[in-house]
């Protein structure tokens, strides 16, 4: 059913329940905090009523705004990109640590630090992305129900459809949210049911096949990924640690799972440009040696990318692999949201960094060096980039011997 039966104020809302009701499934006497740009408060409005709704005990929220951003790489002294609000992220990881529920409403200008000095930049994401390794290491292991919903604003819409006025920018980009999302449907909550089993299911073949490695190959792709042992496919709605089945990302098409860390090896190229805290990343083409990246190519962002790959250890190993059919409903769009939450759900990906031991079996009661002897990766980043298209084949191998998955980027 096309989202023209309902009004924009209409949609907005829809889009505040399925975040409440399908992405956290808050339940009665939760705490909730909310991340969000300045330019979404309507949506978060309605994101809190459908929360109090929902039974919540209290709302947070904390705004950012680009202009108080990008006062810092003006202003600011050098030595200020070192430091971070570690009592806020202690604050978060404590919140989440006690069953507060995470919301994150994503919509920036995803060029905001175009022409910034790539040093500050990379010297800030790194001390915000240590202090918050607490609060990132409760969502990767699903101690409590999160998710990412988006909000359209002009900036972020004229780069998305530069060829459209700003008005007629906004609204497609809000009419390609709402619709990805789900939400133009007489019942999205039900429509997401039925999505999530989709899910649910192939999860289960996948689970059901046990492989022992993904092979890529496709233009500029030539690689095996070998999967973390006792690794488990998800995708959809999850079953979070305090026993809430959430959805983390509203939209989402993928099903996944946690490679291991040491065993990777071949070259890999980048299908969709990776626009990652205000900066862009495009053609990234790296090669793996047994685990990790050794030899690291962009056209666009290399310097940032490389200074993202030096954060730690883990950050040139991955922590996440991804399957999304080239025919998903995103891709099919056409549209580039140059966001990962939507890119990401239009391409099978890989993530460098952190990995989800969510998707690790028996885990309990197990070490960190357990889990990473088993093949989880540590790392304070975790980063997505697209490496599907219509022009990957994807086989699964266990035993040595070889099956076909995906064939010109659809599931065989």
């Amino acid at each position: 059913m096309s989202s023209q039966k309902f009004t924009h104020e209409q949609l907005l809302d829809r889009l505040g329940e399925v975040a409440v009701r399908v992405g956290l499934n808050l339940v009665p006497q939760q705490q909730l905090f909310i991340t969000a740009p300045l330019e979404s408060v309507p949506l978060v409005r309605r994101i809190t009523e459908h929360a109090y709704k929902a039974g919540a005990s209290l709302v947070t929220t904390f705004f950012s705004d680009d202009e108080i951003t990008l006062a810092r790489y003006r202003y600011a002294s050098a030595e200020s990109f070192d430091i971070a609000n570690g009592w806020v992220a202690d604050a978060m990881a404590q919140a989440y640590r006690e069953g507060t529920a995470r919301l994150a409403v994503t919509g920036g200008n995803p060029t905001l630090l175009k022409g910034q000095n790539p040093d500050y930049i990379s010297r800030a994401s790194k001390a915000s992305s240590k202090v918050n390794r607490p609060a990132m290491e409760v969502i990767t292991q699903f101690a409590t129900n999160w998710t990412i919903v988006a909000a359209a604003n002009p900036v972020w819409a004229k780069q998305v459809f530069p060829d459209l006025s700003e008005p007629e920018a906004l609204e497609a980009l809000w009419q390609g949210i709402f619709k990805a999302s789900r939400v133009d449907h007489d019942d999205p909550v039900s429509v997401w049911q039925e999505h999530n089993r989709h899910l649910h299911e192939r999860s289960a073949r996948l689970n059901d096949l046990r492989f022992d490695a993904l092979a890529f190959k496709g233009p500029g792709t030539d690689i095996t990924i070998g999967l973390a042992d006792g690794h488990f496919w998800a995708g959809g709605a999850e079953t979070t640690t305090n026993n809430i089945v959430c959805n983390p990302n509203i939209p989402t098409e993928e099903v996944f799972t946690t490679p291991h860390c040491a065993r990777v090896d071949g070259v890999i190229s980048s299908t969709k440009p990776l626009f990652h805290q205000g900066s862009l990343i495009d053609g990234i083409h790296v090669r793996f040696q047994e685990g990790k990246i050794v030899e690291v190519h962009a056209d666009a962002g290399q310097d940032v990318l490389e200074r993202l790959l030096d954060s730690d250890e883990g950050a040139r190993r991955l922590g996440e692999v991804a399957l999304v059919p080239y025919s998903s409903p995103i891709s099919q769009s056409g549209i580039l949201y140059r966001n990962t939450l939507f890119d990401e759900n239009a391409s099978s990906h890989i993530a460098l960094g952190q990995s989800y031991t969510k998707c690790m079996m028996d885990t309990d009661r197990q070490s960190e060096a357990q889990l990473i002897a088993r093949g989880a990766n540590q790392s304070i980043i975790h980063i997505d980039w697209m490496v599907g298209s219509a022009h990957i084949d994807v086989d699964g191998i266990k035993n040595g011997v070889s099956q076909p998955l995906m064939r010109q980027g659809e599931w065989v």
